[in-house]
């Protein structure tokens, strides 16, 4: 596995905690930009180029988790989510809460065992407010003098190949699409006489809001976006394909609507430089119609008076678990297909 993409997978970072992933991304693009910055949100942007338009290129660089609310008598630490997490996955996982000095402390989330559960409780659905984890401490003054409330949590760091072309991780939603900016700035500063400035940034907060898309679009005012996340892959047990046609290994998703046009709606002219550029270089590619869901593109594509948007989204499956899978394959047709829409992009807009 490439040495940055193993890294991202297994930086820390929920959303608002990202710093780690800042330094990781400012000392990525540092290699390729001539500026790189982290504005007051947290935004980390890096740019390089010349010229009267300006394209952005962004990639959302925080992860879903949970934070520290409350430390019981017993030692036993409750907790908050952060982002869209289903509370089924939780009980049994193995978690890492990150204290102030950056140390990773173990613990596992736990529940009431079923054994002990009444007939009414076992027939419910057990919600996260009644879980906790369990660091292997039994007091609340042993238990905050390495945890203090606050303390971002994190499923246990993970990455690597399970067959060919097959990878997984933590937090792959959305470090695979940070680690696709990355390698379209780097392919983009070898192309001569681009006539633009090329952002590329990694934005904050996108979890809980798409928060970090609405500050570092208005900063930059580009002239075209292109943003560059996961989506739901379909080929797993229970999912029809008219839910999900979407399969890995059979190219980077092309989204045309989001959250049933509550999220971003693509323009045609948009789409159209999309769809030709996928075509004339026999880049791989699937259509992504998504009804639930949106990405930073909703943010950017409607900031100060518009701005053109387009998103490529590269299918995964697990989408906010504590492992996801994806094809390395669909990852690297995202990142060609972003290098020829920019060329485009440049040349149109």
């Amino acid at each position: 596995m490439d040495k940055l993409l193993e890294s991202l997978l297994l930086s820390d970072g929920i959303s608002g905690y990202e710093e780690n992933m800042s330094k990781t991304m400012t000392n990525a693009l540092s290699k390729i930009c001539n500026k790189v910055e982290t504005d007051t949100f947290g935004n980390v942007i890096g740019k390089f180029g010349n010229g009267d338009k300006k394209i952005m290129i962004a990639a959302h660089m925080d992860e879903i988790g949970m934070v520290v609310k409350h430390v019981s008598e017993k030692g036993y630490i409750y907790f908050i989510k952060v982002g869209g997490i289903n509370d089924s996955i939780l009980p049994g996982k193995i978690v890492k809460i990150i204290n102030k000095e950056g140390k990773q402390i173990t613990g596992i989330i736990g529940t009431k065992p079923p054994h002990l559960m009444s007939t009414e409780e076992a027939k419910q659905s057990i919600k996260y407010t009644n879980m906790f984890i369990d660091i292997g401490l039994s007091s609340k003054e042993e238990v905050l003098k390495i945890v203090s409330i606050g303390d971002q949590i994190i499923f246990e760091p993970n990455a690597g190949l399970l067959s060919d072309d097959f990878y997984y991780g933590k937090a792959a939603d959305n470090r695979i699409g940070c680690y696709a900016m990355v390698k379209v700035m780097e392919k983009l500063s070898k192309v001569s006489r681009l006539n633009a400035q090329i952002f590329a940034c990694a934005t904050s907060q996108e979890e809980v809001g798409l928060k970090g898309a609405k500050t570092s679009s208005f900063k930059i005012n580009p002239d075209f976006a292109l943003i560059i996340d996961t989506t739901v892959a379909g080929d797993v047990p229970g999912i029809e394909e008219k839910v999900s046609s979407l399969k890995l290994g059979k190219g980077v998703a092309i989204t045309m609507i989001e959250a049933s046009g509550r999220g971003t709606i693509v323009p045609q002219k948009v789409r159209t430089i999309i769809f030709e550029a996928a075509n004339e270089n026999k880049i791989p590619h699937q259509i992504d119609v998504v009804d639930a869901g949106m990405t930073d593109g909703a943010m950017i594509y409607t900031n100060r008076e518009g701005i053109l948007t387009g998103i490529l989204s590269i299918p995964t499956r697990y989408i906010h678990a504590p492992t996801s899978v994806f094809n390395i394959k669909d990852v690297n047709a995202a990142i060609d297909l972003a290098v020829k829409i920019v060329e485009k992009a440049i040349k149109q807009f």
